[in-house]
């Protein structure tokens, strides 16, 4: 495989909405469409959640037969299956700063008037916290009713603003990312992060559905160094793969 693959291309893929439905297993056809993509070139996993939740979605299989894996957009990052490099947020910030951030978070949560709330508000990750108003406890079926009513309300949108001007001096990113959360994390530290370990590479391709401004896929997306991919599922994934490299046309 390494002498027949472009040792000079590698492409990036999204998880959730780009690889696999919102938190759900890969299936079958992508997972197909991974392998003969990986006879051609290099292949990577970015996303926002943690090694764990991405390895639950792709199987350990997949995770471990890709290139590289990205987890918290590179904060945490694997070679060939191997732990490379760990950032950590709550270094970078400290913890008072971390501490007060959190709990403005969780009292803005609190007053917030939606339809219905669960547990687990705000996940410390590495490299972020994920910041979810209806809380990461929710089932699919309420996952998938709060990003109905969010695209209306704008909960998330409004929330980042918020934030945005109570810790203006942090310089701090936000991203909204999924369903039904956003991420906090240091300016820098969006899925850019990543090419930090891709200089090997003359070209590299980036597949994403959250590539508008404020998404979390805009800046990998629009990155200079990158050709950009916008999706809306799976399926449109798998055709790109398809056209662009295993030279599948209708």
């Amino acid at each position: 495989m390494e002498t027949t693959r472009d040792k000079t291309t590698i492409v990036l893929f999204d998880v959730d909405d780009t690889l696999t439905k919102p938190r759900n297993l890969i299936k079958p056809d992508m997972v197909e469409a991974l392998e003969a993509l990986k006879k051609k070139v290099y292949i990577a996993a970015v996303g926002g959640s943690n090694l764990h939740k991405i390895t639950e979605q792709l199987g350990p299989d997949v995770t471990a037969s890709l290139d590289y894996v990205f987890s918290e957009n590179g904060l945490y990052t694997l070679k060939e299956g191997k732990f490379l490099a760990k950032e950590n947020i709550s270094v970078f910030l400290g913890e008072d700063i971390l501490k007060k951030l959190i709990n403005f978070c969780l009292r803005y949560i609190a007053d917030l008037d939606i339809p219905i709330k669960r547990g687990t508000f705000i996940e410390y990750r590495s490299g972020m916290l994920n910041v979810s108003p209806i809380g990461r406890n929710c089932s699919q079926e309420e996952r998938e009713e709060f990003e109905k009513y969010d695209k209306e309300a704008k909960i998330r949108e409004n929330f980042i603003k918020v934030l945005k001007e109570k810790f203006a001096d942090l310089n701090l990113n936000y991203a909204i990312g999924g369903q039904i959360s956003f991420d906090v994390f240091p300016k820098g530290w969006d899925k850019t992060y990543c090419l930090r370990f891709l200089d090997e590479f003359q070209n590299i391709y980036f597949f994403g559905d959250k590539t508008y401004p404020g998404g979390n896929d805009y800046d990998i997306y629009s990155h200079e160094r990158n050709k950009g991919y916008s999706v809306e599922n799976p399926a449109k994934t798998l055709r790109y793969i398809e056209e662009l490299f295993l030279e599948k046309k209708d």
